[in-house]
C-alpha cells in the first residue's frame, strides 16, 4: 500500500473516532442532566480510575496501554468540563462566598503598611488611597496581616512582586495562612536615590545603609565606590537612621519620598541599574469582597503528586477561554518535593466562565483557595 492509501485509512478511522466522540459527549450530557436532578457530584475519582484500568486492559502492548490512558484521561476531562458548563447553565454551580461591591470604602479606611514613613509601601498606599486616610506602620509583613485579621486595620498594603527580583515568597505563604483577601493592586516604579544629610556630598560618604535587595539592585553603582554597605530591614529605616545620626559620612539608598520625609538631600538619583524596575503591591482586607469591575482573579491550589495533574488543572482555564497572567509555585511545608501553585488569570467572579473553571478546580484540586478578585 502506498502512503496516500494509508492516509485515506487514517482519515476514515479519524472520522469514526469523531463520530464516537460526539456520541459519547451526548451521553455525558444526559449524565449531567441526571446529576443535576439527583445532586450528584460531577467528579468521581474512583469511577475514573476504574474506567482507566478497564480500557488499558483492552490494549495489546504497553505502549498502547499508556497511550489509551492519556487519551481517556483527556476524554473524561473534557466530559467533566462540559458537565460543569451544563450545571452553570442550569444555575446549579452555587454561589461563590464573595460579595460584589461598587467600590472600596477608602474615605474612612484604616490602612497598615510594613516599614516606616517613606518606604515604597507607604508610597503605594498614598497612590492607591490618597494622603487623607488614617494609617500606621508595622515592622513585619506578618504584623500587617495580623492587623487586618484582628480588625485593627481595614486594609494592608503589601509588596508581592518585583520586576527584577521576582516574587516576595513570604507574602504568598501569608496569603495561604491568613483568611485575608486581595481587593486591589498598585504598581510603583522603583527609583533608588542616594540620600545624605544636608550639606553632605557624594565624595564624603564612607558607609551606606539600605535593604539587602536595594543594595543588590544598586550593585553596579556601588562597586565604583569603596563604601561599607550595611543591610537594614527597610529602606525607610535606613533613611531615618542617617537623618537621626546626622553624620555626613553616612548615606541611605531609599526613595526620594523618604528623603523628603526625613529631611535628607538627594546626592544622586536612579542609583539602581535597572531603569524599568517596578514593584507590584497588593491591597488586602479580611472581608470576602470584590469590586464589580474587577478584572483579575488570584487563586492557589495543590495538586495530587501524580503525572499530568498540573496539566489537568490548567486545562480548566483553556476550556473556559480564560487567559493566565502568572503562575508561581511554593514548597508545601512538611511535604517534601510537593508544591502549592499560585495562579493569576483574567476574569471576574461574577463571570460564568470563571465560576465554571473554579468549580472544576475546586472538585479536582487539593485545597483550592480564592485569594481575591481585583
Amino acid at each position: 500500500m502506498d502512503l496516500l492509501q494509508l492516509r485515506d485509512q487514517i482519515d476514515e478511522i479519524d472520522s469514526q473516532i469523531v463520530d464516537l466522540y460526539e456520541r459519547r459527549m451526548d451521553v455525558c450530557r444526559q449524565v449531567a442532566e441526571y446529576k443535576i436532578a439527583t445532586g450528584k457530584k460531577v467528579f468521581d475519582r474512583l469511577r475514573e480510575m476504574e474506567k482507566l484500568s478497564k480500557v488499558k486492559a483492552l490494549t495489546h502492548n504497553e505502549f498502547n496501554s499508556h497511550g489509551i490512558e492519556e487519551l481517556f484521561e483527556q476524554i473524561m476531562s473534557m466530559s467533566r468540563k462540559m458537565q460543569y458548563q451544563i450545571l452553570a447553565e442550569h444555575g446549579s454551580l452555587g454561589k461563590l462566598p464573595f460579595i460584589g461591591v461598587d467600590e472600596l470604602d477608602k474615605v474612612k479606611a484604616r490602612v497598615v503598611f510594613q516599614g516606616a514613613e517613606g518606604a515604597y509601601s507607604h508610597a503605594a498606599m498614598m497612590q492607591y488611597f490618597g494622603d487623607q486616610i488614617s494609617s500606621f506602620h508595622v515592622d513585619t509583613f506578618r504584623d500587617a496581616m495580623s492587623a487586618i485579621d484582628e480588625g485593627s486595620a481595614d486594609f494592608a498594603v503589601l509588596p508581592i512582586e518585583n520586576s527584577t527580583a521576582g516574587m516576595v515568597s513570604e507574602i504568598y505563604d501569608l496569603l495561604v495562612e491568613f483568611e485575608n483577601y486581595i481587593v486591589g493592586e498598585q504598581i510603583i516604579k522603583i527609583e533608588h536615590c542616594l540620600l545624605g544629610v544636608p550639606g553632605s556630598r557624594e565624595e564624603d560618604i564612607k558607609t551606606v545603609y539600605s535593604h539587602p535587595q536595594s543594595l543588590m539592585q544598586s550593585a553596579k553603582y556601588l562597586q565604583n565606590h569603596d563604601w561599607n554597605q550595611i543591610s537594614m530591614k527597610n529602606n525607610a529605616f535606613a533613611a531615618r537612621k542617617v537623618a537621626e545620626e546626622g553624620n555626613k559620612t553616612q548615606a541611605a539608598i531609599a526613595s526620594e519620598l523618604a528623603g523628603q520625609i526625613y529631611g535628607l538631600e538627594v546626592l544622586k538619583k536612579g542609583v539602581n541599574q535597572e531603569e524599568n524596575n517596578s514593584t507590584r503591591f497588593i491591597i488586602v482586607t479580611n472581608q470576602k469582597i470584590f469590586c464589580k469591575d474587577a478584572k483579575k482573579v488570584s487563586i492557589c491550589f495543590e495538586v495530587p503528586h501524580t503525572s499530568g495533574s498540573l496539566y489537568h488543572m490548567l486545562s480548566h482555564f483553556i476550556f473556559n477561554n480564560l487567559n493566565l497572567c502568572k503562575i508561581e509555585s511554593r514548597p508545601i511545608e512538611d511535604r517534601t518535593w510537593e508544591y502549592r501553585f499560585f495562579v493569576d488569570f483574567e476574569g471576574n467572579l461574577a463571570d460564568s466562565a470563571v465560576k465554571n473553571a473554579l468549580r472544576g478546580l475546586r472538585d479536582e484540586a487539593r485545597n483550592m483557595k480564592i485569594l481575591g478578585n481585583y
